[in-house]
């Protein structure tokens, strides 16, 4: 592995090979589940005329997400390196697809998190009595604390979160199931009409459900860190997108249990009103306490993963060498630091509309760019030995880029406006780092680079 210490020693600027797979697993839990799933269910509900629609929904955004991450799977156990989208785009692609790539991927990640945590720092901020970008950004610092302090903290945090919300959300189903709840009132709207939706509103459902899955690639970006990448990557992906879905399809049962379709519909926040039928007066502690828990958790799993693009960006020449640095805990701190502070940034900034329709459109054109490096490199490499296969090649890659494909066409024309800014976002990057080359900014060889006799690379042209 590139840079690391395969006995797992504390040894100053490399990344350790200690992450197991109850890391992986708890990585793509925690990447995954944030407080959207408190209220897509609503969203999805209001597109769908009744619950059996729900559920399958439910059922075919989580089918994708599974597809989508045995297609990674295959990638990230051919190249177990720090980075994650990028490196496949390197080997795929070249250079300057993977830079690109790899900056859009810590921009997203920035996005993302700024945005999560500004969430929970309006949660925070009416009990504190204080503005909502304070423990906003108090909470950045101290998961970056908990990261310096190492990635064994950092991993142990992440498996404690995803348990916790997990549990959380567990209880909230339970409850719903277990505990009585009074029966629909006499003046409850009727429900909504039965029958078989039209194409729009699956489209439009299945959109909100599949930004509710997204972050099960997490594992990917600590590819090089765990003990047995070729085994432990493959079933953190797979393993973790159906914990997720089965949870998910819990959710939405429990919530089908209490509320009828037309109420699902017309709340803003369906797990709360759920909660406060079966709970009373002490529903919105709960509610409150999951979505803490959740954001906690998702806080922490972003912090973690942001930093090793950025590492790896800069082990692989693409950016300045002192952004490599690494603790003897194994942290990234250079890295850390740049994406914690621009996440203040974009917290002090405020407004996130925006911000989050430019994210929305790069989270899935990611994945896609990961779908056609594999579809290249499987050509490239035909007989290049791969530890994990994708189910069902090719019809599961070209399965999940139609999908995804399908998903950018239908932000351009529901969202044309952050689309197009996304695409500009992307072309402003591109020019940067044409611009960063030209000023001799050149990514190092693949057979120069300080890891290069540590890990079998793929003969490709793109390197």
């Amino acid at each position: 592995m590139s840079q690391t210490n395969p006995d797992g020693d504390r040894s100053p600027g490399r990344l350790l090979n200690v992450l197991g797979l109850a890391f992986g697993l708890a990585g793509s839990v925690g990447g995954t589940i944030g407080a959207g799933i408190l209220r897509t269910p609503g969203l999805v509900a209001a597109q769908l005329p009744s619950g059996s629609w729900i559920v399958a929904i439910w059922l075919l955004g989580g089918i994708y997400a599974l597809l989508g991450a045995s297609c990674l799977a295959e990638l990230g156990a051919w190249l177990p390196r720090a980075g994650g989208w990028y490196v496949y785009a390197e080997a795929a692609f070249g250079q300057r697809v993977a830079r690109l790539v790899g900056c859009c991927d810590w921009l997203a990640h920035c996005i993302g998190l700024g945005w999560v945590a500004t969430t929970l720092g309006d949660l925070l901020a009416k009990p504190l009595g204080c503005n909502s970008s304070i423990p906003a950004i108090a909470v950045l610092l101290l998961f970056a604390l908990v990261q310096w302090w190492g990635v064994r903290a950092g991993g142990a945090s992440q498996e404690l979160l995803s348990f916790g919300k997990a549990l959380a959300f567990l209880v909230l189903v339970g409850a719903c199931f277990l505990l009585p709840h009074p029966i629909a009132m006499a003046n409850t709207p009727p429900p909504l009409a039965s029958g078989s939706p039209g194409l729009l509103p699956i489209v439009v459902a299945l959109q909100a459900v599949i930004t509710t899955y997204d972050g099960w690639a997490s594992p990917v970006y600590f590819a090089e860190e765990f003990n047995n990448p070729s085994q432990d990557l493959p079933r953190s992906l797979i393993g973790g997108v159906i914990a997720v879905m089965g949870l998910y399809l819990l959710i939405n049962a429990a919530l089908l249990h209490v509320l009828p379709v037309a109420d699902l519909a017309e709340a803003k926040l369906p797990a709360a009103a759920a909660a406060a039928l079966v709970l009373g007066p002490q529903g919105s502690s709960l509610i409150t306490a999951v979505a803490l828990l959740a954001l906690l958790g998702l806080i922490n799993t972003v912090v973690m993963a942001a930093p090793r693009i950025l590492f790896g960006l800069s082990r692989d020449g693409y950016l300045p060498g002192f952004v490599q640095s690494v603790n003897p805990g194994g942290t990234p701190t250079t890295a850390l630091a740049l994406t914690v502070a621009f996440s203040v940034v974009l917290v002090l900034a405020g407004s996130f509309e925006q911000l989050l329709g430019i994210g929305a459109f790069l989270y899935v054109g990611l994945p896609l760019v990961g779908v056609v490096a594999l579809f290249r490199l499987r050509l490239m490499q035909p007989d290049q030995p791969r530890p994990y296969s994708c189910w069902g090649y090719p019809l599961t890659p070209l399965l999940v880029g139609a999908i995804s494909v399908g998903f950018l066409g239908g932000s351009l024309l529901s969202d044309t406006r952050n689309a197009l800014w996304a695409l500009g976002l992307v072309a402003a990057t591109g020019l940067l780092a044409e611009l960063s080359t030209q000023l001799s900014l050149q990514p190092l060889p693949a057979s120069s680079r300080p890891d290069a006799e540590s890990r079998d690379l793929p003969d490709c042209p793109g390197r």
